[in-house]
């Protein structure tokens, strides 16, 4: 993932700061508790295509900051 594309890039829904997620190839908005896939190095930033993250994903997420 291009280190300025994902300063450039925000959650569509919340407008907040994304994560990169190198292992499962996704992008995390933690604030939408959502994890927009990165399909052929392209985010797909898209709600409906966005995986929902549980509870347990958020609080180790929030953890790591």
């Amino acid at each position: 993932m291009d280190k300025k594309l994902l300063e450039i890039l925000v959650c569509p829904v919340t407008k907040g700061p994304l994560i990169y997620d190198k292992k499962k190839q996704e992008l995390i908005s933690l604030s939408a508790r959502l994890a927009y896939p990165i399909r052929d190095d392209i985010p797909v930033m898209l709600e409906d295509e966005a995986r929902i993250l549980s509870n347990e994903e958020v609080e180790a997420w929030r953890r790591k900051k």
